[in-house]
């Protein structure tokens, strides 16, 4: 179940229409998990300075079971997300930055008990 955060100083009506829905599909085709169990949220206009400077930025958040939890994973999901971000939002690079989180089953609650259990 992963869940994917971006955070970026854009103003929402600079952002493409259905950015989420898009980052939902690209998150489902990078992690190699069904677009059902993919989580998104999109947060625009933020306050935020990335590398000393208050330039236009995003900042990607991706938090998951089994699939990011090693540096070989993370470069090839990294180079992925990279080339879908820069696209979505046309922002360089160097003006976006990557955390990845990896869960286990245990941390996320659902229908009422955790994903260890269903």
């Amino acid at each position: 179940m992963p869940f994917v955060e971006l955070d970026t100083s854009l103003p929402a009506e600079r952002l493409p229409p259905g950015l989420a829905q898009t980052l939902c599909a690209a998150t489902a085709d990078i992690l190699g998990k069904p677009a059902e169990r993919v989580n998104v949220t999109v947060r625009s206009g933020l306050p935020m300075v990335l590398s000393g400077s208050a330039e236009p930025c995003a900042q990607l958040v991706v938090s998951s079971i089994g699939v990011v939890g090693t540096a070989e994973q993370n470069k090839a999901h990294s180079a992925r997300f990279f080339d879908v971000l820069t696209a979505q939002l046309g922002l360089g690079p160097e003006r976006i930055v990557i955390r990845f989180y990896p869960l286990e089953p245990w941390q996320i609650g659902k229908n009422r008990t955790v994903m260890t259990f269903l």
